[in-house]
């Protein structure tokens, strides 16, 4: 059985679904003013991995992530590159497909956006007002918050400790330090939306509730983000969410630790601040997920070159046994007498999932792996080895490489000067118009991220 890590009661718990075979999932995802950074991938990767186990273990799971595209730091953004909001937003959600998908990180079942989800937002909102728990104030909409019994409880936190440090900042209308906004009054050249309040936009906290009521109900299995979002964004959700729909919003609560860089906390004032898309310019995307998942998802993670190394070695032990057997595959023959190696590849699994029942445990994982490859590499020095014993190394293999998210086949990066070849061999086929070898190179060289520039010179590249 598969327990998990509940950060609402902050003890492991069997996981029992609302629908028998079915997962309800929601995780909080990016708000898309500029590419995403670490910190971003790490929850990306992290439950991404815990889908895939699910997926693994034979549910469906229905896992949906937001995409923030109304915010302050949008409409400042849309301000600094004289666009609109719309305009970045759409920008950078492409851009983090683009660098989720180099981290093979599978799409969510749905991917909901705030403004496609306005006329829902504004609905829930009315019927907070209406049940007693908000109320309008200059324009503004907030959230009664000590009208909700047991506000606090997922940070474990009293309203008496919460009060210490709450401040009313310049402009805000509300009754008291502690409410929070479900609805801001547009300021001048702000984007805008029409409401029962005045023209204006939702509040951060409010999309969450809406759109995860929206995709999967009132109450959901499984709510999982960030370390930092545990209080206030998801501490509000669960406020704003039980007092609208009178039931428990999500039955478990999962949190990623937090990403140091060279052990200090990733910040712009320090000049640390590390985006994905500069990343895996450098390192590659498989091997910066399996940096990742070597450790357990709620334990802080160091980022360092030297880590990352280690992680690019580790890694490459598992996909060069792997392989050694895809090579021995076609030579191997059938042997009676080699059932014992497959019982101890078999306990192998059996010591991968008990890591991952347990929490998710992808260090532990990762270290049943290493004894799969070292098994492998032992038993492949054999003159002679077992085609049964083969294959069943290769599905064990590919097993965990699918819930883990590593590919095992190893791309070889072409040299600079295999790729000056290859650009001339293309302009000599375009001379010759034999253009399918043209497109065959260009093809090539799109899989190897090599783009091609025409300049003056001629023909030029760049790693992309």
């Amino acid at each position: 059985m598969i327990t998990l890590y509940n950060t609402l009661t902050r003890k492991k718990e069997p996981f029992v679904p609302l629908e028998e075979g079915k997962v309800k999932m929601y995780v909080c995802g990016p708000t898309v003013y500029n590419y995403i950074h670490i910190g971003n991938a790490r929850p990306a990767i992290s439950f991404d991995v815990v889908r895939r186990y699910f997926e693994y273990k034979g549910y469906e799971v229905n896992y949906v992530s937001n995409f923030t595209d109304v915010d302050d730091k949008l409409i400042k953004a849309a301000k600094e590159l004289g666009s609109t909001v719309p305009e970045v937003a759409d920008r950078f959600i492409e851009a983090y497909f683009e660098d989720t998908q180099a981290l093979n990180c599978k799409p969510a079942t749905s991917h909901p956006r705030v403004m496609d989800h306005m006329d829902d937002i504004i609905v829930f909102i009315e019927t907070l007002i209406d049940k007693g728990y908000a109320y309008e104030s200059g324009g503004d909409v907030y959230f009664r918050t000590r009208k909700f019994d047991g506000y606090g409880k997922l940070s474990q936190q009293s309203i008496d400790e919460l009060k210490v440090g709450a401040r009313i900042q310049q402009g805000e209308l509300k009754d008291d330090a502690l409410d929070f906004a479900l609805w801001k009054a547009a300021k001048p050249g702000e984007i805008k939306w029409k409401s029962p309040w005045g023209e204006g936009r939702p509040g951060w906290h409010i999309e969450c509730s809406v759109m995860a009521r929206k995709m999967l109900g009132d109450t959901i299995d499984i709510h999982a983000g960030g370390s930092d979002l545990a209080f206030p964004h998801h501490e509000n959700e669960i406020a704003q969410s039980e007092a609208h729909n009178d039931q428990t919003f999500a039955r478990y609560w999962m949190h990623n630790g937090f990403i140091n860089i060279d052990n200090e906390k990733m910040s712009k004032s320090l000049g640390n601040f590390i985006l994905v898309h500069d990343i895996i310019k450098e390192v590659d995307p498989d091997v910066l997920r399996f940096f990742m998942i070597s450790v357990h998802y709620r334990n802080p993670i160091n980022y360092n070159m030297d880590l990352v190394a280690s992680a690019k070695a580790g890694l490459e032990r598992i996909q060069h046994a792997y392989q050694a057997l895809k090579e021995r595959q076609a030579m191997s023959v059938d042997i009676a007498d080699d059932q014992p190696v497959i019982d101890d590849i078999n306990q192998i699994l059996a010591r991968f999932e008990e890591a991952m029942d347990d929490d998710f445990n992808t260090a532990n994982a990762v270290t049943s792996w290493y004894e799969l490859a070292k098994l492998a590499n032992v038993y492949n020095k054999r003159t002679t080895t077992d085609q049964a014993v083969i294959s069943r190394f290769i599905e064990v293999f590919e097993a965990i490489s699918d819930v883990l998210g590593v590919t095992l086949d190893k791309k070889e990066e072409l040299l600079d000067a295999d790729i000056e070849a290859l650009i001339e061999e293309r302009q000599l086929a375009r001379k010759n118009k034999d253009f399918a070898r043209a497109d065959e190179i260009r093809d090539l060289l799109k899989d190897q991220n090599i783009i091609l520039e025409d300049t003056a010179q001629g023909v030029r590249f760049r790693r992309g």
